[in-house]
């Protein structure tokens, strides 16, 4: 038996210059509000500091790397942790939903509305040239914004609880994305970025 079955698929989100991809539920064999429980108890979570335009900066949440090697944005050096068995279990299901491979991942704990990130690309050098990144979230609902880096063409994608986001081709090259503080009351979230180091 599948562990993974499911007759949801990805569906593509038409963008220009680059693959974008949605599935509103990743098949997962716990519930949603378990995973997030246990990704919030069970990782170490770090608060980092970063270099933002030449000043250094405490990041607005929390995060964690795991994989098989490490990786470096933003003047941070993150040297990772092994895959845990909740981990591996996450990305087996990633990998099956979107027929790629991952060997690490980045974890981003939104701990309630103040907690954000900066508009960017995950566009580093040990990620190769068209990287796949796969983006899976649990917890509360955060508005996603994309901004095309010449068009300034932006789109908008609540990433909902259990939700799978694909981000391929020449989407790092082409576009910046982010997510805004809140200013009503949010639940936290965590994110996880399943990416492939080279």
């Amino acid at each position: 038996m599948d562990l993974f079955a499911s007759s949801a698929t990805l569906t593509p989100i038409p963008v220009e210059d680059g693959e974008l991809a949605f599935l509103p539920q990743l098949a997962l064999p716990w519930p949603n509000e378990e995973i997030l429980r246990r990704l919030i108890d069970e990782t170490a979570w770090r608060a980092e500091t970063v270099v933002v335009y030449g000043k250094r900066h405490l990041q607005p949440r929390l995060t964690a790397w795991h994989g098989d090697a490490g990786y470096t944005y933003s003047g941070l050096r993150l040297e990772p942790l092994p895959f845990s068995p909740l981990l591996q279990t996450i990305r087996a299901a990633v990998e099956q939903a979107t027929g790629r491979r991952f060997n690490s991942v980045l974890l981003n704990y939104y701990r309630n509305e103040r907690d954000s990130m900066g508009m960017h690309a995950d566009d580093e050098p040990e990620l190769g040239p068209e990287p796949a990144i796969a983006s899976v979230s649990f917890g509360a609902t955060r508005t996603f914004i994309l901004r095309h880096k010449a068009s300034k063409r932006t789109i908008k994608l609540d990433l909902a609880d259990g939700s799978l986001l694909l981000m391929a081709g020449q989407f790092q090259q082409e576009w910046l994305h982010g997510i805004n503080k809140l200013s009503r009351p949010t639940g936290p979230r965590v994110n996880l970025t399943f990416r492939y180091i080279f």
